[in-house]
């Protein structure tokens, strides 16, 4: 039995508490518990749920210096073109060895559940067979879902749709999509239609690459949202990117936002690399590529951020630190009036579990898993604001890691030399 105390546990009390866990599970929260046979002083550390990236792609993972890999343009579309080429290039060693790097870099900085689209746009499907072998070898460290993505499209890559029912029935968790590639605005509503009649014949989760675009016309997570509120399966869908919804006229914006509500599917932000990628066709002003954040979590609509990429054909650089997601995330939706602050660790932690549809194994909770990180800060603004270092990630009540608080050599004292 072990024992955490002094935790000031986030969306809980602001004074102090100890959490008993037992065989990795947390047994009692509170004041005053029962001693235990270890027990561990967190001096009035806030402890956060572990974060969630509900959106990576673990395949792509530092290819960005690879022949041929270069997107002169910074666009979508470019790096599609690129990744196309590279991808032929890899092996199943090289897939393995690049994607537990990245899960490395991640899991260091907190992150404990990772969604990544893996490419099935492959004959091969090396990215797949490599995912599967690590999400099985990995699992008592980080929870990994994957999501059958077929970047070139359902059908503008020819059997595509098939490549994504094969890694359906080869264990993928998720099915993915990217509408707005497809060839027409009928051919991506075909791949939508066929998303969800793949998640309900697999019972399987759907995630879409979702009008990552800046055409105001790109509009496929309207039909996405309709489909599964028929099918009733909207708590198990995610809609990634919907740049396009950042565009959007306010009357249907607002009219979509009741239809989103009522079929509870969830969203999901990239901060950084939409920023990056999107309005490179504007002159000014410039598009933030970002979707309504603000009004989705003002809704009460399941909203998180994710990191998407590090160091690929899209995106040069990236590193797996979701505080520094969190951070251009907030400035970008203009989400930090004080209340905002004091809640928006959800963004990166509680509403990515949503998103994963993890709840059952997530939480600082009794019952729940001993799964939680301690940051270096006393309280969610002071942690926002100060972009707080995950001082050490606990999972099933053991250390992942564990860092020394930072110190300096030589201090600097001007408090001290003002008196």
């Amino acid at each position: 039995m072990k024992k955490f105390t002094n935790a000031r546990i986030y969306g809980q009390h602001a004074e102090t508490s100890d959490i008993l866990v037992d065989k990795g599970v947390i047994t009692q929260i509170g004041q005053n518990l029962p001693k235990a046979h270890e027990e561990i002083d967190l001096q009035g550390r806030l402890v956060v749920p572990p974060y969630v990236d509900p959106h990576l792609h673990l395949d792509y993972v530092y290819t960005a210096g690879s022949e041929g890999a270069k997107n002169a343009s910074g666009t979508l579309f470019e790096g599609i073109a690129r990744w196309h080429d590279v991808k032929k290039t890899q092996t199943l060693e090289d897939a393995k060895e690049r994607a537990l790097k990245g899960i490395e870099e991640e899991v260091s900085k907190g992150v404990q559940f990772i969604r990544t689209h893996i490419d099935v746009c492959d004959p091969r499907l090396t990215g797949l067979k490599a995912m599967l072998e690590i999400r099985g070898q990995l699992k008592d460290k980080v929870t990994i879902q994957i999501v059958a993505f077929p970047q070139e499209g359902m059908y503008a890559y020819k059997g595509g749709d098939e490549m994504v029912e094969e890694a359906l029935k080869m264990g993928a968790d998720c099915v993915g999509a990217i509408p707005h590639f497809e060839w027409a605005r009928e051919i991506g509503e075909k791949s939508i239609h066929r998303t969800v009649e793949l998640a309900v014949k697999h019972n399987k989760l759907i995630d879409v690459h979702c009008d990552e675009t800046d055409d105001v016309m790109s509009r496929f997570v309207e039909l996405l949202n309709a489909l599964v509120m028929t099918e009733g399966i909207g708590s198990r869908t995610a809609a990634s990117h919907t740049c396009s919804f950042g565009s959007a006229d306010n009357a249907y914006a607002f009219r979509m936002m009741r239809l989103f509500q009522q079929s509870g599917m969830h969203f999901i932000a990239l901060p950084t690399e939409n920023a990056y990628l999107q309005g490179r066709q504007d002159s000014y002003p410039k598009r933030r590529g970002l979707t309504r954040v603000k009004e989705l979590w003002e809704g009460g609509i399941n909203v998180c951020f994710g990191q998407d990429s590090i160091n690929d054909p899209w995106y040069p650089v990236g590193n797996g630190n979701l505080m520094n997601i969190l951070d251009n995330g907030i400035h970008l939706a203009q989400t930090m009036s004080f209340e905002e602050l004091d809640k928006c660790l959800d963004l990166i932690t509680t509403n990515g579990a949503k998103t994963l549809n993890v709840q059952d194994q997530y939480g600082i909770e009794v019952g729940k898993p001993a799964n939680f990180l301690v940051l270096n800060a006393r309280s969610p603004f002071e942690a926002v604001r100060q972009r707080a270092d995950v001082l050490a990630s606990v999972r099933h009540g053991d250390y992942l890691f564990k860092r020394p608080e930072p110190s300096y050599e030589i201090g600097l004292d001007l408090l001290g030399m003002a008196t």
